[in-house]
């Protein structure tokens, strides 16, 4: 991802919900040197911010509902959060919760594309989104893992007016010439009780040491360390309440 702020389409955000707060701040801020903020208003419901020098580049939230799996969301910034249901209703996915407005910081809504993975729509006012990308630390790339790749670029290209940059393994999705993330095909990799997700990347300066930081932080690697043909080093990891995310060599110039 190349994008240095929010655009429109894009990926703006990231959330964990966790099933262990105070964990998951402990974890985090030992893996990417977060400092995390909690919302001292009881109507927040103890949604964290974490911070790496004055930027806001994620959040943690407790679960909010007995269904809510713990896993990490993305965001992606639209500029009519009521507009953009629209169209994922009519493009044949489902609103599960909103639209509805958050303070004055913006206005959100989340549903699920018709291969089951759930995703957030975010109007921004206030708050844009994350003050950072691409640095350690930050978002970098997001990856929709799904059992249905057809059905899936339809869906997102109809929505957001992604490009789709696709080779024989993996597609790329894109806004105005600039890749931001990917889709891989679920295949026969993930138990069938794994449900499609989107899966957040975060830059790092070293993938192996922070699998390392991860394991000994009491976290787990789910796919070790890995070199990418013309492309990063990777990881898949999970932290110690189950959510997993990945992780990928930052560009140099990040």
């Amino acid at each position: 991802m190349k994008f240095d702020k929010p655009v429109i389409g894009g990926p703006c955000w990231t959330e964990l919900g966790t099933s262990d707060l105070e964990g998951a701040k402990g974890f985090y801020a030992e893996l990417f040197g977060w400092r995390p903020e909690t919302d001292p208003r009881q109507e927040a419901g103890g949604y964290t911010v974490a911070h790496l020098g004055d930027a806001a580049v994620a959040a943690l939230t407790p679960l909010y509902q007995e269904s809510q799996p713990v896993a990490w969301n993305v965001s992606f910034a639209v500029t009519d959060a009521d507009d953009a249901a629209r169209r994922v209703e009519e493009a044949g996915g489902t609103v599960i919760l909103g639209p509805m407005d958050v303070f004055d910081v913006g206005r959100f809504a989340v549903a699920l594309d018709p291969t089951g993975a759930a995703f957030q729509l975010w109007q921004a006012r206030a708050f844009p989104g994350a003050g950072l990308f691409n640095a350690p630390g930050t978002l970098g790339w997001v990856e929709l893992a799904t059992r249905d790749t057809d059905r899936a670029r339809d869906f997102y290209t109809t929505v957001f007016g992604w490009s789709v940059n696709a080779s024989e393994w993996y597609t790329q999705w894109g806004i105005g010439g600039e890749d931001f993330g990917g889709m891989a095909d679920m295949g026969d990799r993930f138990p069938p009780e794994v449900s499609p997700h989107w899966l957040p990347y975060f830059a790092v300066d070293d993938v192996d040491a922070t699998a390392e930081v991860a394991q000994q932080a009491g976290g787990a690697v789910v796919m070790p360390p890995t070199s990418v043909p013309d492309g990063p080093r990777i990881a898949v990891l999970r932290d110690p309440q189950g959510a997993a995310f990945g992780v990928h060599k930052a560009d140099e110039e990040g």
